[in-house]
């Protein structure tokens, strides 16, 4: 039987256990099209400290459209120093010399986990350069982070309209490479279902996952190992993950593995 303090001890270290929050995915900096709150990197980590979050992966706005990806990436490490932002690099495949810059990620900034934005960047998942950026990434150990989306196509600037990123290719690929981690992000429930529930090297955020109980309705086809806590703040109101959590009925070992267990074991 334990004694009082030590009961207390591990009553202290369980709720420790049950405030950790690692969220898959946010941004900093300056969104191309509207302010959103990122662009003061010091007030935005507060917020996020606020509502209990003792991890943030964060990639760059500016990764969306600037060229000097090299500078981007060199920004965003400084922003994320002493934090609770982990850095995602950005990687344009379409830009020459980008194995320069996942090389950069890894060892000038320890990044652990890179970003890709195929749509903005013009190009798709049948291209070479994505064939070849998932082994050197392995090599280098890092996470592929891929964004399906940005947002709707209805509210996008009408001069700026990105589609989705088509995301079929990517069994047959993953399924030769087997080595290699995809992390989804903004994917929906149709693209998750349709093509990748069998995918054991892909895990995906819940940020577009939609309808009430909608992580609970997800998990009933999706791996639970394979889900991820992510907000897609500050696109969208980090409150509303929050919300889909709690809408969810889902046990405590199972908001645990969302919530932050899951993303702990893809970067051990």
């Amino acid at each position: 039987m334990l004694s009082s303090s030590a009961a207390l001890a591990v009553s202290s270290l369980r709720a420790k256990e049950e405030v950790q929050l690692a969220d898959c995915h946010v941004y900093l900096g300056s969104n191309p099209f509207r302010q959103l709150g990122a662009e003061n990197p010091a007030e935005f980590i507060q917020g996020l400290a606020r509502r209990g979050v003792t991890e943030a992966w964060a990639g760059a706005f500016e990764g969306l459209l600037r060229r000097d990806v090299a500078n981007v990436n060199r920004e965003l490490a400084q922003a994320c120093q002493n934090s609770i932002l982990r850095p995602c690099g950005t990687v344009n495949l379409s830009l020459p010399n980008w194995q320069d810059d996942v090389k950069r990620c890894a060892e000038d900034h320890g990044m652990r986990a890179i970003r890709l934005h195929p749509n903005y960047h013009g190009y798709d998942l049948k291209a070479p350069a994505f064939r070849e950026l998932l082994p050197l990434a392995a090599k280098h150990r890092l996470l592929v982070q891929l964004v399906a989306q940005m947002e709707d196509e209805r509210t996008q600037n009408p001069q700026v309209r990105v589609a989705p990123v088509d995301l079929k290719p990517l069994s047959g690929i993953l399924q030769e490479m087997k080595e290699s981690r995809i992390m989804l992000l903004n994917a929906n429930a149709a693209m998750l279902l349709r093509h990748l529930q069998e995918c054991p090297n892909v895990w995906s955020d819940f940020a577009m996952i939609e309808g009430v109980g909608g992580v609970e309705t997800l998990l009933k086809t999706w791996p639970l190992e394979r889900l991820v806590f992510g907000s897609f703040a500050p696109v969208f109101y980090w409150e509303s993950a929050r919300l889909k959590m709690q809408e969810s009925a889902l046990n405590a070992p199972q908001s645990s593995a969302v919530q932050w267990q899951n993303a702990a074991a893809l970067l051990a």
